[in-house]
């Protein structure tokens, strides 16, 4: 078992990543009874089938409250019915809440355990790897309005994060390729030596020897990104690198009405034309653009828009983009390969060159 601290002083918590993981998850839950603490599941609908055997044997009499798969369901409704779920079954303040799923799952458990209340522990159980290596790391937790992703929401970071990696040997290739997208970011944005080694290694599988320190790694950035900048409030740079080709990325997803894209494969275009756009403003050469390119390639990602999408509508959607400050716009862009920083001074017309080359119309 590996162990990284995400050090925020007196919240600070740990992730532990291993194989097979009974006695960290075991230890919780005996720790939380032990203390006559209530405590609740919620997972998806999917993870619920795919997942039964873990649930009968860690939850099996525990509350739950299970939602319908995928990103339409992280909206305001889901958000109250879990709510009401919660008060319905007389759980308290000092009840914990366990994140069982994907990004969409532990984003939603986490505003729940963020707004019951005003406020109760909730632990993340990852099983996608675009969750272990992302959405459950950091504390951001919302839902998605029909105006944009994400925008409504509150920081609250889990007490600790429990990453089983037996748990990827039910997940859909496609799936963990969307979840490799997010490790490419890691690299691109903070760290040439991981993107070095995804450009190297064989395509990684979840039976890959080395997929656990390739975890570790990526968790062990956005660890050190989020202790310098929690809240994303930093006048430039901090938190908001890691947000490197999602302002793209998110305006396909809403566009597309999260039906056409996984988040992972959305970003992964987005990444691309992020590389373009740093290619434009002199940051990067066009080999380094085709250098990445191929390493998302490599994943079976898509690199360039499917069917074109309407410019205009992508730059509506990426203007309720949460980067955006006094009307401005923030782009993520690379100074180098691994290494990122925000720009606001970029004009519309280069923003639709980009898209224009990445498929948009």
């Amino acid at each position: 078992m590996e162990k990284v601290l995400v050090d925020l002083g007196e919240r600070s918590y740990p992730i532990y990543i291993g194989q097979e993981l009974s006695a960290v998850i075991l230890a919780e839950i005996e720790a939380i009874k032990d203390a006559k603490r209530p405590y609740c599941v919620i997972t998806d609908n999917q993870v619920a089938a795919s997942q039964a055997d873990f649930l009968d044997k860690y939850f099996s009499q525990t509350p739950r409250f299970t939602f319908p798969n995928g990103e339409t369901s992280k909206n305001l409704q889901t958000f109250s019915d879990a709510l009401e779920f919660m008060a319905t079954q007389g759980l308290d303040r000092s009840t914990c809440v366990f994140a069982f799923g994907g990004g969409v799952v532990g984003d939603l458990a986490g505003y729940v355990a963020a707004s019951y209340m005003r406020g109760v522990d909730f632990v993340q159980i990852p099983t996608t790897l675009l969750s272990m290596v992302d959405s459950s790391v950091g504390g951001k937790t919302g839902v998605n309005l029909r105006a944009g992703k994400n925008l409504v929401g509150a920081f609250k970071q889990p007490t600790r994060v429990i990453i089983e990696l037996d748990r990827l040997k039910t997940l859909d290739p496609r799936e963990f390729s969307a979840g490799m997208a997010e490790i490419i970011k890691a690299g691109l944005l903070a760290d040439i030596a991981l993107f070095e080694k995804l450009e190297t290694l064989p395509r990684l599988t979840a039976e890959s020897p080395e997929l656990g320190s390739i975890i570790k790694y990526a968790c062990e950035i956005k660890a050190s990104v989020v202790k310098a900048d929690e809240t994303e409030s930093a006048a430039s740079g901090g938190r908001a690198l890691l947000n490197l080709g999602h302002t793209f990325g998110h305006a396909i997803e809403q566009v597309t009405a999260y039906q056409k894209y996984l988040h992972g494969e959305a970003i992964s275009i987005g990444m691309i034309m992020a590389a373009l756009l740093s290619n434009k403003l002199a940051n990067i050469q066009e080999a380094e653009v085709i250098r990445i390119a191929r390493v998302f390639e490599k994943y079976e990602l898509p690199t360039k828009l499917e069917k074109p999408l309407e410019s205009a509508a992508l730059i509506q959607a990426m203007s309720r983009d949460k980067k955006k400050k006094q009307g401005v716009m923030k782009f993520v862009v690379l100074e180098k390969l691994g290494q990122a920083k925000t720009q606001a001074d970029i004009k519309k017309p280069l923003i639709e060159k980009v898209l224009t080359e990445a498929g948009a119309c």
